[in-house]
């Protein structure tokens, strides 16, 4: 497995990498992997302002699933994983549906999910070393 890797120290950083990985790739789901409090959902923020959301972003830790519009009413879906325990759980969520919507899917905390990814989507990890964030795009 390869690994490209983009220095997300700063927002503005962050912000350049969310809308290169936009203009890198047609996929439109994205697993998005790290430890809590990393930078997960604000790394969806920055994609989600490149996509010209006008919705609030937040994390659904609650919600499980949260469900964006952006100026063109067109639906993007993020997804905090972390409470679920099963497989069906995901099943009950609908997660099928969603991730064939051709909608854009954020998933954090992605691994119950990986029986579910079977077409394209991209990996992100996104770690923290002292001072220093890193985004490392998987493929």
């Amino acid at each position: 497995m390869s690994k490209k890797a983009y220095d997300i120290s700063s927002i503005s950083q962050l912000e350049s990498v969310a809308l290169k990985l936009l203009k890198l790739s047609d996929n439109r789901i994205f697993a998005i992997y790290g430890e809590m409090g990393v930078g997960k959902t604000t790394f969806v923020k920055c994609i989600c302002k490149h996509l010209n959301i006008t919705d609030p972003i937040s994390s659904p830790t609650f919600s499980i699933v949260n469900e964006y519009l952006n100026e063109n009413n067109e639906k993007v879906f993020h997804f905090d994983l972390y409470r679920l325990e099963s497989v069906e759980e995901l099943e009950e969520l609908g997660i099928e549906t969603y991730l064939s919507s051709n909608h854009y899917c954020f998933i954090e905390w992605p691994e119950l999910i990986q029986p579910f990814l079977i077409d394209d989507y991209t990996n992100i990890e996104i770690k923290s070393n002292n001072n220093k964030r890193e985004l490392l795009i998987l493929e």
